[in-house]
């Protein structure tokens, strides 16, 4: 399973960053999280280890595999037959930037898991989306 959402925000690439990367503040603007701890040191880093809850799916914790400052990071998160993957890329747009969000599903349980959960996932990106958006509007 593999969801995509991108949106066009009126803020600097850089302040997007900013809030995209403040993962432990998330809940304050998508109503997608419930909770966010770091479990190593702030900043966030590869390796950076993450707990995630979110509602009505299990608690999770996802480990930063990639990271360039100021313009995307990617987490992993690993379950019973299921590999999930999260990308977070900012570019710059016009005098604002584009934020692309994708969350991509492996492993011999993901077809299963995709059949239960996709309306669930499709709708979690996307509220992360716009709530990123109108956050970082907002300044």
């Amino acid at each position: 399973m593999r969801v995509e959402e991108t949106v066009d925000i009126a803020a600097g690439p850089q302040d997007v960053w900013a809030v995209l990367a403040d993962v432990e503040r998330w809940p304050i603007w998508t109503a997608s999280v419930s909770a966010v701890r770091l479990l190593t040191p702030a900043p966030l880093a590869v390796g950076s280890r993450v707990e995630v809850r979110q509602p009505r799916l299990p608690q999770a914790v996802w480990t930063v595999s990639a990271l360039t400052p100021g313009r995307s990071f990617s987490w992993e998160s690993t379950g019973p037959g299921v590999r999930s993957i999260g990308d977070h890329e900012i570019v710059p747009a016009g005098t604002g930037s584009r934020a692309t969000l994708r969350f991509t599903q492996t492993g011999p349980m993901s077809p299963v898991v995709g059949t239960l959960m996709s309306g669930l996932i499709r709708r979690y990106v996307r509220t992360e989306a716009a709530g990123l958006k109108v956050r970082c509007e907002q300044g």
